[in-house]
């Protein structure tokens, strides 16, 4: 089992998912804590105004870094709407080429060739005016 979402955008394991979420946030360059109920790391980021809706994909107004959109988005369920992911389409662009040219494993294999793939699947999404599931 694991996270699947629609326009191709991931197909793979949740700690895959949060693998490369990590990375990308790594090279974005936000720090990182482990949350008391968790074994995982976490971006750190004002986490006490992320509302249920934003887990889910719903949001007032995109935030400055739409990297957070994807940062808390959850790993199983919700969905990433249009207008988002045309902010996290550009912001994605930048920091593919920030990151490392190797195999990360796993369900992701290249870095770079995983962001890509996600970045097309937003850009099919926002070309049909369509939200990217989470399932």
């Amino acid at each position: 089992m694991g996270l699947d979402t629609t326009h191709d955008c991931w197909h793979g394991a949740y700690s895959a998912f949060n693998r490369w979420r990590n990375k990308l946030a790594e090279v974005a360059g936000y720090s990182f804590f482990t949350p008391e109920d968790s074994f995982f790391e976490a971006p750190m980021i004002d986490w006490g105004h992320i509302t249920h809706d934003n887990l889910m994909g719903k949001w007032e107004k995109t935030p400055d870094d739409p990297l957070i959109v994807l940062i808390v988005h959850s790993d199983c369920d919700g969905e990433i709407y249009p207008i988002q992911a045309l902010s996290l389409i550009t912001r994605l662009k930048e920091l593919k080429d920030k990151l490392p040219d190797e195999d990360a494993g796993g369900h992701i294999g290249y870095w770079k060739d995983k962001t890509q793939q996600f970045i097309e699947g937003l850009e099919a999404a926002v070309k049909n005016n369509e939200v990217v599931g989470f399932h």
